[in-house]
């Protein structure tokens, strides 16, 4: 399960370190894409797979299916860390994330999230999220 907060700087060239944590359960090669909330996902191989099998069981006559397929599958690359450790995030998803020289990497269960450090304070600001508000809504979900 992936899980933990970890700050990262991006280099020059748009390589970021991650994690040994998060390494071991997103694996060697992994996909990165566009995610909601301005962040990047990154799925392991595996749980890519199985989050492109729900895209292909979309509805090809809807067109917010459509739109959503296109925004998850348009920018998605597939990432191969170096012996450092590191990966390349392509400038197309850095530019989509705002991510320049911080950034904080999250781990969410079966995925990472990457964020623009200062993106990411403001999200998880006390102003931006209330726990107990949260809490609320959960029971909607069965929670």
């Amino acid at each position: 399960m992936l899980i933990g907060e970890y700050e990262h700087s991006l280099d020059a060239k748009g390589r970021m370190i991650l994690p040994s944590k998060i390494r071991e359960d997103l694996g060697e090669k992994f996909i990165i894409t566009k995610g909601l909330d301005g962040c990047l996902f990154g799925f392991s191989k595996n749980e890519w797979a199985n989050f492109e099998e729900k895209l292909k069981n979309l509805p090809l006559t809807n067109k917010n299916a459509r739109d959503f397929v296109r925004f998850f599958l348009s920018g998605a690359i597939e990432c191969e860390m170096d012996k450092q450790g590191r990966f390349l995030i392509a400038s197309n998803l850095r530019e989509y994330a705002t991510l320049e020289k911080e950034a904080v990497i999250i781990g969410v269960g079966t995925r990472i999230e990457i964020w623009n450090k200062d993106k990411w304070k403001a999200y998880n600001s006390d102003e931006n999220i209330s726990a107990d508000e949260i809490a609320e809504n959960m029971t909607m979900l069965g929670i």
